[in-house]
């Protein structure tokens, strides 16, 4: 049931980035940030930041908590991997089928062969050993996509769980223990695990992919929203709810790119809840070659059109409140003029951020560090999509002004440098190379979103959405 109780035993955690005031009665946090209120008892359940379901009134509140993006799920029990069936979709590919089926061990697999060149068959002697899985292959005669090939797929499986594994892919072990836990709460209909580089070393490009993999949502945790920190999964790895698909129509056949993040907000749409959980880890043999690299990341920024028309005002490349894009805007003009109207903007926000704290301790305090947040993420939220969304815009402009030529440089600098920062490793790229890579990767998703909004005449992928 989408909407089915949590069980006996369940538990979350309120997330450490969220702030606790009035005793834990209000927390504070969340994508976009919210403020929970709480009633005393249910704050009293909570204690030291966990709550365990016993009883249907701990049942809601922790309901109402994940549903808020405060806390995080800590399930109890795991359905049973004889509950998965494992789709792969496979396409000329023998050799990374053979490597992932090798660490499916035990487990149901449905082989898609999508009109390989030549037909896909299990390894001679493969199922002489116990442990191997049980391989069915179907086969598609001439190739229908990947969202295709995973429908076929998941008509063919059975049972109440199915993992859409790629070819190219291999699971850590633990994985799919891992992702099966969150199914107890039955309204979660998918969930994904974060995917890694398989080969994390070697030149300079895979190793930039193994920090910025646009399949590596990253290390924290949370829900699955459109608009939010994760707003979808890559379907190169992720396991579903099979029912909760059916219901949804499956994966979009017409669609051969971005049909992962469809599925998702359809899903969504319906009712369920999506989770990403990087715990459990799915190694991906990236594309490392300059040209293939390339060519990827343009491939993924035409998807925005599709998905523009299908799921209206999700897509935009800025979302940001007129009063913060007003203020930066202002300061950007470099001007006394400018500078005093951002200041008056900001003065304004913290008013009437004020008065939603009013009941609290220091109100004024809490409005101006949550507009301070406010003004800061939006500056670095329209750098992203100055060098990235609009670089033709911002071309055409460095070209016909000097000053906004030096004010780009510095937005480039400043965005790559801060994305380093955030994905830094031991061993990985120093600033300069990754600052590069960084800027050619921007560079070729902005050019598919604009070849893809000019080919479909249709401007929606690039229109940012303001708010009130």
């Amino acid at each position: 049931m989408r909407d089915g109780r949590l069980p006996d035993g369940f538990g979350v955690r309120i997330d450490p980035r969220v702030r606790s005031l009035s005793g834990g009665r209000v927390l504070i946090g969340g994508s976009p940030p919210r403020m929970v209120t709480l009633a005393p008892e249910a704050a009293a359940m909570i204690g030291d930041g966990f709550l365990r379901v016993s009883d249907p009134d701990s049942a809601v509140v922790a309901r109402r908590l994940l549903d808020s993006g405060v806390a995080n799920p800590r399930p109890m029990s795991v359905p049973s991997a004889a509950d998965v069936t494992v789709v792969v979709p496979v396409k000329d590919n023998r050799d990374g089928l053979h490597r992932l089926l090798k660490s499916l061990r035990g487990l149901r697999v449905v082989v898609v062969d999508d009109g390989s060149s030549v037909p896909i068959e299990v390894p001679a002697g493969f199922g002489d050993d116990p442990a191997a899985p049980s391989v069915t292959v179907v086969r598609h005669e001439s190739a229908r996509g990947p969202a295709a090939a995973r429908n076929t797929g998941l008509g063919a499986a059975g049972t109440d769980f199915v993992a859409f594994l790629d070819s190219d892919v291999v699971p850590r072990k633990g994985w799919l223990e891992v992702v099966l836990s969150h199914f107890s709460d039955p309204s979660v209909g998918l969930v994904a695990p974060r995917i890694v580089a398989l080969e994390p070393e070697g030149s300079a490009l895979a190793r930039y992919e193994h920090a910025r993999s646009s399949l590596d949502l990253g290390r924290r945790e949370g829900p699955v929203r459109a608009g939010g920190p994760v707003s979808y999964v890559p379907s190169a790895a992720v396991v579903v709810r099979r029912r909760a698909v059916h219901e949804c129509g499956g994966f979009d056949p017409d669609m051969h790119v971005a049909e992962d993040v469809d599925l998702c907000w359809r899903l969504q749409d319906a009712g369920w809840r999506l989770r990403y959980e990087p715990v459990a880890r799915v190694a991906h043999d990236h594309r490392v070659t300059l040209r293939e690299w390339f060519a990827r990341k343009l491939f993924y920024g035409t998807g925005a059109v599709s998905l523009a028309a299908r799921h209206e005002g999700k897509v935009p490349p800025v979302v940001m409140s007129v009063p913060t894009l007003a203020a930066l805007l202002l300061t950007a003009t470099g001007t006394r003029t400018g500078l005093l109207g951002a200041v008056i903007t900001m003065a304004v926000t913290i008013g009437r951020l004020r008065r939603v704290f009013a009941d609290l301790d220091h109100p004024t305090r809490l409005a101006a560090v949550f507009a301070a947040r406010g003004f800061v993420g939006g500056a670095w939220q329209l750098a992203s999509a100055v060098v990235r969304h609009y670089w033709p815009i911002t071309l055409l402009a460095i070209l016909l002004s000097r000053r906004i030529r030096r004010l780009a440089v510095a937005i480039a600098l400043a965005e790559g440098l801060r994305d380093w920062a955030s994905h830094r490793e031991p061993g990985g790229l120093g600033p300069v190379s990754y600052v590069t890579y960084k800027r050619l990767d921007d560079v070729a998703y902005g050019t598919g979103l604009w070849l893809g909004a000019v080919t479909e005449r249709d401007h929606r992928p690039l229109m940012p959405k303001l708010v009130g």
